[in-house]
């Protein structure tokens, strides 16, 4: 179960360092520009893409380098967790602008997210 934690911590925490850094780094054109997938960053303004952006690197940091350095190990669940909030948040935009697919990507990688935070405060927890 360690070994699958890692598995599923590392790929999730990539894809979310990337969308964030992605959001960060580039205007809010360019980023909606990659495709209708990222069409939700109409309903906000540029701040608030930088500030969701900024969330996802730090949520992604804190579910990999507490466990890599051996440091306050209890933040891994919780990074999870927080970014479970960010993706409950990101559903609730898919469903307000009725992008059902895309919902379904969120609802994902809540589960994943969920099952990291109950991996590590339950199954297999570090430290």
């Amino acid at each position: 179960m360690h070994t699958a934690l890692w598995i599923v911590t590392i790929i999730v925490a990539t894809a979310f360092a990337i969308g964030g850094v992605s959001q960060v780094a580039l205007t809010k054109e360019k980023f909606r520009s990659f495709g209708p997938s990222q069409h939700w960053v109409d309903d906000f303004g540029r701040g608030h893409v930088k500030a969701i952006g900024t969330t996802k690197i730090i949520g992604s940091a804190g579910m990999v380098l507490p466990a890599l350095l051996d440091v306050a190990v209890i933040l891994v669940p919780l990074a999870a967790s927080g970014l479970m909030l960010v993706m409950a948040g990101a559903g609730t935009t898919r469903f307000r602008r009725s992008e059902w697919g895309y919902l379904l990507g969120d609802l994902m990688f809540i589960g994943l997210l969920g099952f990291i935070a109950w991996g590590r405060f339950a199954l297999e927890p570090l430290g």
